[in-house]
């Protein structure tokens, strides 16, 4: 009989890690073959307080919360309610953007892949009260398309909240006690709740600045919640991964969630494809389904690759953190699963040849404005929050060097790693700038 495997050498290697990359506190969990959950911790929930992280400690996943609304959808299709193609509109007759036609036409299965082509960094705060997310979508009334439905795709945060309003009046309840009946409860989830009133009954992290200095905001705003408001322990969020792998545990047919619907405009850092709520990408031949989820401070990321059975959740608050899960990615996948997690694209010893300035103009959506420009004779591209992102995020700007006739890889304040940007021209005069998994369209 063999032996179990001793993982136990992770709590050294996390917190060696951890200090490599600056990060002042890390939550690792893993399960593999539908073993024991072996749970790490690293470094402490506040530099001003030297409060330690355990392993029971609470971070914000941030958008991976995107994928519990999603299984709450589909719980809600398999119960026979509707089915993804049905218009948003049909089933909450409430929503409405700006555009009427892109109100009839949008559906359900457009919000779970971000192709139903709003303009949905949407961050607008409607209040602590129950009626939250009915105030939000009412404000989504005058949310401009960057697309027709279906016409593209580009991650859409408005999308998700209008999601769980739709949960909301087909259950009944609010939404943050449908996912307390629909998922907590089920998968017997100890450490996992939606407010800030909860997380204080534990220890919860909170997030820092690039300098390392804590946040003074906590998180976002109650109307978040279905896009990015959820707060767990690392070991929760492996049992909901686990989830997605046993059909009968919560779904029916969970392996829909991560049947491929759409390919993504810029597949070379994250995403290749979208599924219902799930970022798909391949490793070693492997299906890899993932979320990383970002708010004030905190980092997180959930890998489930269902060919063998493993699920990794990693939570931080702050520092260096797509390096750092870059490095314990690596690592982690090779010792677990035999795979190698691919390199992270470099620019070639000669770029391609190209004239920067047809990319050069000003390209703008709700939340940013990417500026790119040609600066002794290179490419340079700058990004701004604008409106309620304003101060939520640096301002940043790198300059591009050509790896393809529309990619480009560029990199802030020498990263070790180094991001994609995709331009596209489309045959009706329309161009559009794919970064960070949103499509901004050139204004001027």
């Amino acid at each position: 009989m063999t032996s179990p495997a001793d993982y136990s050498h992770w709590h050294h290697r996390l917190a060696a890690l951890a200090a490599e990359f600056g990060i002042p506190g890390a939550s690792l969990a893993f399960s593999h073959h539908r073993g024991q959950s072996h749970s790490f911790a690293a470094g402490v929930l506040n530099r001003a307080t030297g409060a330690r992280v355990t392993a029971d400690s609470l971070f914000q996943i941030g958008s991976i919360t995107k994928v519990w609304t999603a299984t709450q959808i589909m719980l809600l299709v398999e119960a026979g309610r509707f089915d993804l193609d049905t218009p948003v509109a049909d089933l909450l007759p409430e929503f409405r953007v700006r555009d009427a036609g892109a109100t009839s036409a949008i559906t359900v299965r457009h919000l779970l892949t971000h192709t139903s082509g709003i303009d949905g960094d949407l961050f607008v705060d409607t209040g602590r009260g129950d009626d939250c997310l009915e105030n939000y979508v009412a404000a989504c009334a005058e949310l401009e398309q960057l697309f027709a439905p279906g016409d593209g795709q580009s991650y859409c945060n408005a999308g998700f909240v209008v999601a769980g309003r739709m949960v909301e009046h087909l259950t009944g309840l609010r939404w943050d006690d449908a996912l307390r009946t629909q998922i907590v409860e089920p998968l017997g989830l100890t450490h996992t709740c939606t407010l800030p009133e909860e997380a204080l009954r534990f220890a919860a992290a909170l997030g820092h600045d690039d300098d390392g200095t804590p946040v003074t905001t906590w998180g976002l705003p109650r109307s978040i919640g279905p896009a990015g408001l959820v707060c767990a322990r690392a070991a929760d969020v492996v049992a909901f991964g686990l989830a997605h792998l046993q059909p009968g545990r919560l779904l029916a047919g969970p392996q829909l969630l991560r049947a491929p619907q759409v390919d993504v405009p810029n597949p070379h850092v994250d995403a290749q494809q979208w599924g219902l709520g799930w970022g798909l990408t391949t490793w070693d031949g492997q299906q890899v389904a993932f979320h990383g989820g970002d708010t004030i401070g905190q980092h997180a990321m959930l890998w489930v690759l269902p060919g063998t059975e493993t699920v990794v959740a990693l939570l931080t608050n702050g520092g260096r953190t797509f390096e750092f899960q870059h490095a314990l990615a690596c690592e982690l996948f090779a010792e677990l699963a035999g795979v190698s997690v691919p390199p992270s694209p470099a620019p070639p010893a000669r770029p391609v040849a190209i004239e920067p300035a047809c990319y050069a103009g000003v390209y703008e959506r709700a939340g940013s404005r990417i500026t790119a420009s040609v600066q002794d004779g290179e490419l340079w591209l700058r990004t701004e929050p604008t409106g309620a992102l304003e101060g939520l995020a640096p301002l940043r700007e790198f300059a591009l060097t050509a790896v393809g006739e529309r990619t480009f890889l560029g990199r802030f304040d020498e990263a070790s790693l180094w991001d994609a940007v995709v331009f596209e021209a489309r045959p009706d005069g329309t161009s559009f700038v794919h970064y960070s998994g949103r499509a901004t369209p050139r204004v001027r």
